[in-house]
């Protein structure tokens, strides 16, 4: 089958039919074209989406994920971006196998038709001017016959005409003969080029316009196979990139099984847990027994057996609540006992909460105003960052230092006295660094119960920070953390929930002292400023009356009189094992 001989006559079908094939494949690269931008947009979508949801750097959002299920998000997250760059690989193989190359094909295309069409319309023009050769030939054998045949036919009238002289036959006879030469030589003319236009005309129908026809035809079967294999290739890119997507799922998949519930549990566990023992049973308080005086009796008996034993959150006899002070002022004139009895039986109880943990304002150096469980995190944290800081000074010290040896080798390089400043300020750094971890790494062994209180070694070490957290750290924590290991509210939501008031206390004043299970020395300055505290001066010697309960405060007291409490880390206790109420530690 062949263009050329099937279809010789249809020249103008096929140059409409060669170009609806070129507009063919210029719709395919646009379709092509906007399937690269699709990708390509998509791809956007799915980084930004990815992104919007990417935790953020240094905020609370990004401590969430420590959960196996927010890791699964985030691997989620990461793949999804990862199958968007598969997206982009597919829109950038479109464009470089498929849309460039069919855009240079389509030129190369319309360059061979543009010649092969006018290489047919050449050999039409020549086949043409062929033809009105051989008609202008035949008119003028047809013309010249005709003028022969009149000049015989008026010959031979003038030979027949005796009135005709002579000499005009003979010119008629030489006319006719002339037109019957014009004639002859006119058909002579004709027979040849009606020979050369057969030949040409054989030419252009079985060569010339074949051959041309052939070309096109192969032209059109190779962009019929270019646009095949196009497709191919469109199909391949897409194919090239399954594997890598389907590792992608894999991936999202994988994350999803790593899901664990148990210890996503325990993560809660360990970020809230307080390391508070939860509150003993409430002792009952019989008050019967006072209540036998009178309405009028402004006072209780002076007898010590009669007088009731007062217990706060089950805690043991005759603990002071810190915030609670002895007033040892002239005593002002009393309400009646029984209303004070009723004042306290209506007011409504303390609530140990922790609401305290979430109220703003500063918070301490020694993060003594969290839960033990959570301050020893936040302390285990804040060495590790500090040994991180310490490290990285350290590397920077010895650079310097390898950079100062190679100056002294190689004087041209640098003066090595330029670094002598830059490394004082790394090494004091250091030292300043490590001080500061010393510090907080005692802190740390206090919670975690290696040390019974901080040492004077490492008193000394953090004393130059001290200084000026001190203070701040005093104030937070005796605002918000009391004996008995719960966490109270404001002052001034305190003073509204308080049991006793100080004069309801002053009736307790001839009560039996406390005996002393030990000494104890102070190893900082406090400033007891809220009630119940005591003011101690570092290096003072005082009495301990009751230990530690677990809540971080100790009781002590000054002389015979004078009494508080004071937190635990600020003293070092020598307990008297055989002393009542002493702790035998193993």
């Amino acid at each position: 089958m062949s263009w050329g001989t099937e279809l010789w006559d249809q020249f103008d079908n096929l140059e409409k039919h060669t170009q609806w094939g070129i507009d063919i494949l210029e719709k395919y690269i646009k379709f092509v074209k906007e399937r690269t931008e699709i990708e390509l947009s998509y791809a956007k979508q799915l980084r930004n989406l990815s992104k919007k949801y990417q935790p953020k750097k240094n905020s609370k959002e990004e401590e969430e994920y420590k959960y196996t299920a927010c890791k699964a998000f985030l691997s989620t997250l990461n793949e999804m971006n990862d199958y968007a760059g598969q997206h982009e690989v597919i829109s950038e193989n479109m464009t470089s196998q498929i849309t460039v190359d069919l855009m240079r094909y389509v030129q190369e295309l319309k360059q061979e038709r543009k010649s092969n069409f006018h290489d047919g319309r050449k050999a039409q023009q020549h086949i043409e001017t062929c033809w009105k050769q051989l008609e202008s030939s035949k008119r003028r054998f047809e013309r010249d016959c005709k003028e022969a045949d009149r000049a015989q036919q008026y010959f031979e009238k003038m030979d027949a005409d005796i009135n005709v002289t002579k000499a005009d036959v003979e010119k008629a006879r030489q006319q006719a003969q002339i037109r019957q030469q014009m004639a002859e030589d006119s058909k002579a003319d004709y027979s040849l080029i009606l020979q050369r236009f057969n030949q040409e005309q054989w030419e252009y129908y079985h060569t010339h316009i074949p051959n041309i026809f052939q070309k096109i035809q192969e032209m059109e079967e190779r962009r019929i196979v270019r646009i095949g294999e196009s497709m191919k290739t469109y199909a391949e890119v897409d194919r090239q990139v399954i594997p890598i997507i389907g590792k992608c799922l894999d991936g999202i998949v994988k994350a999803a099984e790593s899901i664990d519930q148990k210890n996503d549990s325990q993560l809660v566990v360990e970020a809230y847990k307080s390391g508070f023992e939860p509150p003993g049973d409430i002792e009952f308080e019989d008050y019967t027994q006072p209540m036998k005086r009178t309405v009028s009796d402004n006072s209780l008996s002076s007898s010590k057996e009669g007088k009731p034993e007062l217990r706060f959150g089950g805690k043991s006899r005759g603990k002071l609540w810190p915030f609670i002070k002895k007033n040892k002022s002239p005593k002002q004139p009393k309400e009646p006992l029984s209303h004070r009895f009723n004042e306290f039986m209506t007011s409504k109880p303390k609530i140990h909460c922790f609401r305290s943990l979430k109220r703003g304002g500063v918070t301490p150096e020694d993060f003594s105003n969290f839960p033990p469980e959570q301050r020893r995190k936040k302390l285990q944290q804040k060495v590790d960052d500090l040994n991180r800081e310490i490290q990285k000074e350290t590397d920077q010290r010895d650079a310097i230092t390898k950079m100062k040896d190679v100056y002294l080798k190689n004087p041209q390089m640098g003066d090595p006295a330029s670094l002598d400043q830059k490394l004082t300020e790394v090494t004091q750094n250091i030292e300043k660094l490590r001080l500061e971890a010393q510090k907080f790494e005692a802190w740390l062994a206090e919670v975690e119960g290696r040390l019974p209180a901080r040492s004077e070694q490492a008193r000394r070490q953090s004393g130059l920070y001290d200084g000026q957290t001190h203070q701040t750290v005093t104030n937070c924590a005796q605002d918000r953390e009391s004996p008995d290991g719960s966490y109270t509210e404001e002052q001034s939501q305190e003073s509204e929930h308080k049991v006793l008031a100080p004069d309801f206390d002053d009736e307790f004043d001839d009560e039996e002292p406390l005996p002393a299970i030990g000494t104890c020395k102070a190893l900082y300055t406090f400033e007891g400023q809220n009630e119940g505290t005591i003011s101690v001066v570092e290096g003072e010697t005082l009495s301990v009356i009751e230990e530690d309960k677990g809540d971080g405060w100790t009781r002590i007291r000054r002389n015979e009189d004078e009494e508080g409490y004071v937190p635990t880390s600020y003293v070092e206790v020598y307990l008297d094992k055989n002393a009542k109420g002493a702790k035998t530690y193993i």
